[in-house]
């Protein structure tokens, strides 16, 4: 008899998830990288998924590896294949904008996406924008930026 794995459930992969951040998880949406994080910029020509987490310290974005049988013949080696995370500290952050599609036609013809932008401080003290456009529930994710970066 095969020993059947058990399925972890979604409590459980957030509360793994803030006690290995050592974070409180205070808002989480899915969502696919567009822009603004140059380690991602730079190797990366397919869309990154993966999610868009508020924490008690700052913003992330968790990449989980992708695959598919194109990225498996053309791509073995792919920024999409391994697991990534981008953080800006609360500290950085100086501002978020949290935009959500307006248009009747948009609303009509498919899902209803909203768009967070991030404003932060780079290493190199330069102001830079980092965007992720969301799929599902963003209630209460620009407000809880704006609340841990304090600077609203």
């Amino acid at each position: 008899m095969a020993a059947k794995k058990k399925e972890k459930s979604a409590d459980d992969f957030w509360r793994e998830y803030e006690e290995s951040t050592g974070e409180k998880v205070l808002a989480r949406t899915i969502g696919q990288y567009l822009s603004g994080w140059d380690e991602f910029d730079a190797v990366s020509d397919t869309p990154l998924w993966g999610l868009a987490i508020v924490t008690s310290g700052g913003f992330r974005f968790h990449h989980f590896p992708q695959h598919n049988w194109l990225d498996t013949i053309f791509r073995p080696e792919s920024v999409s294949s391994k697991e990534k995370t981008l953080f800006v500290p609360k500290d950085r952050i100086t501002n978020a904008i949290l935009t959500k599609e307006s248009g009747w036609l948009k609303k009509l013809l498919g899902p209803v996406r909203s768009m967070i932008t991030v404003r932060y401080t780079g290493d190199d003290s330069s102001e830079k924008e980092l965007k992720v456009q969301t799929e599902f529930k963003t209630d209460g994710f620009a407000e809880n930026l704006q609340l841990i970066s304090g600077k609203f």
